[in-house]
């Protein structure tokens, strides 16, 4: 959502609700009489497999990461991570409570997380870690099972933002500096002032690369001199596909703000279309505000003085695009780097089990796309890599189909703490050991995996949508009612005084909502064949097959998770 909107939109805590789990026993210690595993799970927003130059994309090799790829070197790497929902709070809550969105409550955006469900801190807490969440948050409840926290307003700025901790007294506080690299001070606060009579879980949530993607002042302009490779489906007609595809707000042509997004509109002082200052610009200090009136200055003149039109301007917004995102991303791996560095100089990295993922994937030019949401593979699929050297072999592959909900049970597992019978995720620890003896995790894995995305009328226009895939298929329905008369199937955008009203109520007013139509269809893909999702065979002869296959998939999910909507 538009950081002009954040003023708007209250932030309302929920307080803290007790919960009904059996508290699990005390730790103990390990063989050889180690405590059990440190924990440290780091989350960036939105940051794109494509984006990580372990995976080898040709975006990620022309803008290394190599602090991230140093976890996926000395462990494993996943080439089948994906999300149950492709949105910001919806993934947040299911890693915190590893249970699909229709059972954790977090279905749309801004409300909704259930909070009286176990989150696995709070099992973690109860079974003698020390526990603590640092950055974006982002669920309107108080960060629960945590010993410490010290988390942003909302979706955070980039620059001097706001935090609240567990002696702020409810209050957010101004700090002075870089999200992320103040982010990560607080992360190492955390180490530096921990029990080491305990193990220690601790989640890192980075705001970046979230949009409007702002680099640190150092890194303006890195990626500059830099040709980035235009995806092969960047020209995507969506000739095969529904109208959902041809009704999103999410085109590098159509939607992507000269403003907001790439900074161009003024010199010095980028407007959106509204007319409003963008509200990073104003959280600048004075050497801060002249090196981005200098940087982007510069480009409002060339852009100016270029005036381009048609495909070449297309195709310099997503230059440009590209290289303000991956300067943010590498103050990540940057900061990523200052933790590992901690666990080496400290003697923590041998049992300490580390995480790199993101909320969920991104579009980076491919169908003609930004942001996220959608089904299709550059959505649903996320980085993730994980470093635990007592059990994983170094430069371990993993081709397991695994899921954002399988976090909490995986922790839970290494942290010997028993998992709830209600939690749907599964351990990836047997998926670890499989793919540690070269049998790359697959025989173990998930033989299928459930997506449903919900948040619809609301930023970009994706319409709802639920499915299936598997190692080779993928059936996707996008099914609901269309523009304004969705409101009657969203249970907070009707509701007064919610935050999805709120933001709702915003869009209508401002004509961002259009008339789309109502729609109830499939669409198949067969991913061996068409890895790029450009020819959509639902229907066609010779897919009846595959189609029953999926569909009895489909409907054996809906029944066993007790899925209400379509």
């Amino acid at each position: 959502m538009p950081n002009r909107l954040l003023p708007l939109l209250a932030f309302a805590a929920t307080p803290i609700v007790s919960t009904s789990a059996q508290s699990p026993s005390p730790v103990g210690k390990g063989k050889g009489g180690n405590l059990p595993p440190n924990i440290i799970y780091i989350m960036s927003d939105d940051h794109a497999f494509q984006a990580v130059s372990a995976y080898g994309h040709p975006i990620g090799r022309l803008a290394p990461t190599p602090n991230i790829d140093r976890i996926a070197r000395e462990g494993v790497r996943f080439d089948e991570s994906f999300v149950e929902n492709s949105l910001s709070s919806p993934s947040r809550a299911c890693l915190i409570t590893g249970l699909y969105s229709h059972q954790n409550g977090q279905q749309m955006l801004l409300e909704g997380i259930d909070s009286t469900r176990t989150f696995f801190s709070e099992l973690l807490q109860q079974a003698g870690y020390e526990t603590c969440m640092i950055g974006k948050w982002h669920l309107l409840c108080e960060p629960k099972g945590f010993d410490r926290f010290h988390v942003l307003y909302d979706q955070g700025s980039y620059w001097n933002p706001e935090f609240k901790s567990e002696t702020s007294g409810g209050k957010y506080v101004r700090e002075e500096g870089y999200a992320t690299d103040l982010i990560t001070d607080h992360a190492i606060e955390f180490l530096d002032h921990r029990d080491t009579a305990k193990p220690f879980c601790m989640l890192v949530h980075h705001k970046a690369p979230h949009r409007s993607w702002f680099p640190d002042v150092k890194y303006l302009g890195m990626f500059d001199e830099v040709e980035f490779p235009m995806p092969e489906t960047m020209w995507d007609d969506y000739a095969t596909r529904g109208s959902a595809a041809h009704t999103q707000k999410m085109s590098i042509d159509k939607d992507m703000e000269l403003a907001l997004d790439l900074k161009v509109d003024s010199v010095g002082r980028p407007v959106d279309r509204f007319g409003q200052t963008i509200a990073e610009y104003g959280r600048l200090n004075a050497d801060e505000r002249k090196a981005y009136e200098r940087y982007f200055g510069a480009r409002y003149n060339r852009f100016q003085r270029d005036s381009l039109t048609g495909r070449a301007l297309v195709e310099w917004k997503y230059q440009t695009y590209l290289r303000d995102y991956l300067s943010v991303i590498h103050s990540i791996d940057e900061n990523v780097g200052r933790l590992l560095r901690y666990l080496d100089e400290h003697g923590l990295a041998d049992n300490t089990i580390v995480v790199y993922a993101s909320d969920q994937g991104f579009y980076l030019g491919e169908h003609g796309w930004f942001d996220k949401r959608f089904m299709y593979e550059e959505s649903l699929r996320t980085p993730l890599v994980m470093r635990y050297p007592r059990e994983i072999k170094a430069g371990t592959v993993s081709h397991a189909m695994v899921q954002n909900i399988d976090y909490a049970p995986t922790f839970l597992d290494y942290a010997g703490v028993k998992q709830p019978k209600e939690m749907t995720g599964i351990s990836l620890r047997r998926v670890l050991r499989s793919s540690s003896k070269g049998a790359n995790g697959k025989s173990v894995g998930r033989k299928s995996l459930y997506y449903h995305y919900y948040d619809y009328p609301a930023w970009h226009l994706a319409r709802k949508q639920e499915g299936v895939r598997t190692d080779r298929y993928k059936l996707i329905h996008f099914y609901g009612k269309g523009g304004e008369r969705a409101l009657q199937e969203n249970k907070y955008q009707q509701i007064q005084g919610t935050r999805e009203n709120g933001s709702y109520r915003w869009m209508r007013n401002s004509g961002y909502i259009t008339n789309d139509p109502d729609i109830d269809y499939f669409e198949l893909y067969d991913l061996q064949a068409d890895p790029h999702e450009l020819n959509n065979i639902y229907g066609q002869p010779g897919t009846e097959r595959i189609t029953r296959h999926l569909m009895k998939e489909l409907n054996r999910y809906r029944k066993k998770l007790q899925v209400t909507e379509p």
